[in-house]
């Protein structure tokens, strides 16, 4: 694998996360404001709503490979770290610093971005089991 591929990956991942994330900030100050749910509810299933948006544009963008239902059940894999460090990074600004909801899931998304490209470059990457029983 080249620097060169590696970095183009990395750019078509940062686009794809800033269509990411405006889905899921569009989504969350939906169900926050429009639906008036707490904040945390209107995280969780934005967030939700989002990864599987995700999971396509960085199949299909991103990585340049076509998606399978096995990789789509492991791409949440790719979103844990993602989730731990966004759902406990809005609680920490929110309550605990007193920072706006609105602004908070922004400053705690920047955070996750490493860790999910490691975590999704190596699934969506991944070669597919020749047979059912190889998947697990």
């Amino acid at each position: 694998m080249t620097g060169r591929r590696i970095t183009g990956q990395l750019i078509r991942f940062a686009l794809v996360g800033a269509v990411n994330t405006g889905t899921y900030y569009a989504c969350y100050l939906a169900l926050l404001h429009a639906a008036g749910l707490p904040y945390v509810v209107a995280h969780v299933l934005a967030f939700l709503l989002s990864m599987v948006g995700s999971f396509f544009l960085n199949s299909r963008f991103t990585y340049r490979t076509p998606p399978t239902l096995r990789k789509f059940l492991l791409f949440p894999l790719t979103n844990v770290a993602n989730f731990a460090i966004t759902t406990g990074g809005v609680y920490l600004l929110v309550d605990r610093l007193g920072m706006n909801d609105t602004y908070a899931p922004l400053i705690a998304a920047a955070a996750a971005i490493p860790i999910t490209f490691v975590v999704s470059r190596t699934i969506m990457l991944r070669p597919e089991p020749r047979t059912l029983t190889d998947a697990w």
